[in-house]
C-alpha cells in the first residue's frame, strides 16, 4: 500500500481532514500542496515522519527476511 493511501486511511480513523493535518506540519504551506502530494504519492521519509507524529502514529521499517522492526 502506498503512503498516501495509508495516510489518508489514518486520517480517516483519527477524523482528521487536510487542513487539520496541515496546520501540524512544517513542510506543507497550504491544504492545497498536501493534497496535491497526497494525489501524486510524493513524500520524503522526512516528511511521512512528520506526517506520522502529527497523527500521533509511529514509522517501522521492518526487515523482510528476518521480520525485525527498525
Amino acid at each position: 500500500m502506498s503512503a498516501s493511501k495509508r495516510i489518508k486511511q489514518i486520517m480517516i480513523e483519527h477524523d482528521i481532514n487536510v487542513k487539520n493535518l496541515t496546520e501540524k506540519l512544517d513542510f506543507v504551506s497550504s491544504p492545497q500542496a498536501l493534497s496535491n502530494k497526497l494525489y501524486k504519492d510524493n513524500f520524503s521519509f522526512s516528511d511521512v515522519e512528520q506526517i506520522a507524529n502529527a497523527l500521533d502514529c509511529d514509522v517501522k521499517i521492518v526487515d523482510r527476511e528476518t521480520g525485525k522492526e527498525f
